[in-house]
């Protein structure tokens, strides 16, 4: 096999599995998990406690 033979098939390998990843993210099947995933970031979380300062903290000197 000469290098432009496998560059040809390689360029082909990759353009299907790049085809197939773009089918399987926008397949309906997983849109209402891809949706709920997309939420993660806008959801409340329980506020942490506040933090006790120490007033050398504060002081500076």
């Amino acid at each position: 096999m000469d290098y432009p033979l496998i560059q040809a098939v390689w360029t082909i390998v990759v353009m299907v599995l790049f085809v197939g990843i773009v089918f399987w993210a926008y397949s309906s099947k997983r849109r209402q998990r891809f949706d709920e995933a997309a939420q993660i970031p806008f959801m409340e979380e329980t506020p942490a406690p506040p933090e006790e300062k120490n007033s050398k903290e504060n002081s500076h000197g």
